[in-house]
């Protein structure tokens, strides 16, 4: 649940985001909420492996929007073509360009 004064994110956008973590645990990646502080070169996460395992690291104060996003760009680039994804889900992701 999102507290403050940001706008609660839209029911689709949770939807999505819940698919992406579905996606990412068949992937068998770990995936961290971690508040991470802006200091420095500042990311909102991202995809790394550590001892062997894919772990990828979520902004947990960072918009839903961003959260997304961030999945998003480290679940293309592993080959999904034969994993089954919900149709709206895979337009989602093969409209996510790769980076890295």
């Amino acid at each position: 649940m999102v507290k403050g004064s940001r706008k609660r994110p839209h029911g689709s956008q949770l939807q999505l985001l819940g698919q992406l973590e579905e996606l990412a645990r068949s992937l068998n990646i770990v995936i961290r909420y971690e508040n991470l502080k802006k200091e420095g070169p500042f990311t909102k996460g991202g995809l790394c492996k550590l001892k062997g395992e894919y772990l990828l690291i979520v902004d947990s104060k960072a918009p839903t929007s961003d959260q997304i996003q961030t999945l998003a760009e480290s679940l293309v680039r592993f080959d999904l073509s034969k994993v089954y994804l919900k149709p709206g889900l895979r337009e989602f992701l093969e409209r996510m360009e790769p980076h890295g």
